[in-house]
């Protein structure tokens, strides 16, 4: 399995401050691995893995993949509200 490795700049806009992020991105050719993987890297980073093994399955759903980085947000942010409530929850009770 060889791996293409390239790095993306992301721009997030956090109130008035400009962050800038690199997130690594990964092409690799492998027919047991799906066809996108969000994972992390040495650094604890995030890391998107495409699988060129699903070239034709990536191509044809590709709109769809990148329309879903808002649905993604929402989610993680209801992980992220689940868990934060729970340590509210978890304070008050000592």
């Amino acid at each position: 399995m060889e791996a293409k490795q390239t790095k993306l700049v992301c721009r997030t806009k956090n109130g008035d401050d400009d962050m800038t992020e690199t997130m690594e991105f990964r092409l690799v050719n492998d027919e047991e691995m799906p066809p996108v993987v969000i994972t992390m890297n040495e650094r604890d980073e995030p890391k998107v893995v495409l699988n060129a093994h699903h070239k034709i399955w990536l191509c044809l759903h590709r709109k769809t993949i990148a329309g879903s980085a808002e649905a993604l947000f929402g989610k993680i942010d209801q992980i992220l509200t689940g868990f934060l409530v729970e340590q509210r929850d978890n304070e008050m009770l000592e």
